[in-house]
């Protein structure tokens, strides 16, 4: 008998219930899949403005007086440098490369230490794992992820509707990948510009009572509530990640194509050796961006083959893209099969559809960041 999985709920939960979301478990919590429908949530965030709850990310406190060595030594990325207010995305990897996370690292006012903002489904991994490899390092962590609650306010008109609905003028003034602090009902309340759709948009963290507040203040206002899946369709379409289909334990950076945010020219992070060495040999596979010559949408699983029937891959993400019409997926692939323009085919169900291998950054938005 298969024993029942008790799910979580944010502190939104009956938000979404009122509002007749359509409910369906993610990373171990009861999620808003949609509201109005995907097609109408997307071209929302796309033309004019949505927001997600996204509650269900986990943050993970770090401080101390070493509290930058000890981020740096489980972090691809640096912080060395990031001042206070400023934020960097990178992954957390094991030694021999796979990846523990991606996440976003702030840099906090004050006395310096760091936010790091952990995706749902590895929040207690990930702690334990940060916990496990701190010896050595004068750091206090504390995951206090119960205790915030997140929305995402994401689209061209998302800074407009912050500061003439929630009062936040310093938006304005905030560039991408940056934060400041304010204070919401007598509580701190996080105002990052970041997100995960490949739009201008806004991340607000605060208490679960403030977060509930700010989001019916800005039902009042008209803003359209997104669901996760629109969010996938957005963060596709942008060529963003998404951990578990993209990068996993055994997807290392180098192979999804994120060597970017790896700098291996740090005194040394885990799984930093792991990388350097792929980069000296290169790696067996590689992410690529696949464009299908049919309407035929390529799923997650599907096979990869050449023209002459050799499968050499598979789909990790795939849809029939709302922003642009087309067939596109995301797909490991054979490294010697991940040049731009190289055929290759998708096949769905019995038939073969010919495809190419595209930039993984399907839709280029207008917002410059």
């Amino acid at each position: 008998m298969e024993q029942e999985v008790s799910l979580k709920f944010t502190c939104l939960h009956d938000e979404h219930l009122a509002l007749g979301a359509k409910m369906s478990p993610f990373a171990g919590y009861d999620m808003p899949i949609q509201y109005s429908g995907i097609i109408a949530e997307h071209n929302a965030v796309r033309g004019g403005v949505g927001m997600f709850d996204v509650s269900h990310m986990g943050e993970i406190f770090v401080s101390g007086p070493q509290a930058s060595a000890y981020v740096n030594h489980i972090f691809t990325n640096d912080v060395s440098s990031l001042a206070p207010g400023g934020i960097v995305y990178g992954m957390m990897l094991y030694p021999d490369g796979g990846c523990v996370d991606d996440l976003l690292v702030y840099r906090e006012y004050g006395a310096g230490g760091y936010l790091l903002v952990v995706n749902a489904a590895n929040e207690e991994k990930d702690f334990e794992w940060m916990k496990d490899n701190a010896s050595g390092f004068d750091v206090s962590l504390v995951n206090a992820s119960g205790r915030w609650g997140q929305i995402a306010v994401q689209g061209p008109e998302s800074e407009a509707v912050l500061k003439d609905v929630l009062g936040l003028q310093g938006v304005s003034s905030l560039g991408f990948y940056n934060f400041y602090d304010d204070v919401w009902k007598g509580e701190r309340l996080i105002v990052s510009r970041s997100g995960y759709t490949g739009e201008d948009g806004f991340e607000l963290y605060t208490t679960p009572e403030g977060t509930v507040d700010i989001w019916r203040r800005l039902i009042a206002a008209g803003v359209l509530p997104c669901g996760l899946g629109c969010r996938d369709t957005l963060r596709f379409e942008a060529g963003l990640p998404l951990y578990g289909d993209e990068l996993s334990a055994e997807i290392s950076p180098m192979e999804a194509g994120l060597s970017m945010f790896c700098k291996l020219e740090k005194e040394e992070f885990i799984g930093k050796e792991a990388l350097e060495r792929q980069k000296k040999e290169g790696t067996a596979r590689k992410l690529v961006g696949l464009e299908l010559e049919d309407r035929a949408v390529p799923r997650a699983g599907y096979p990869v083959e050449t023209p002459e029937g050799v499968r050499v891959g598979i789909v990790t993400t795939g849809y029939h893209s709302i922003s642009l019409g087309r067939s596109l997926c995301f797909a490991l692939v054979d490294s010697f099969f991940a040049a731009l323009g190289t055929r290759l085919c998708v096949r769905v169900r019995t038939r073969a559809f010919p495809a190419k291998v595209v930039k993984k950054r399907f839709y280029q938005t207008n917002y410059k960041k």
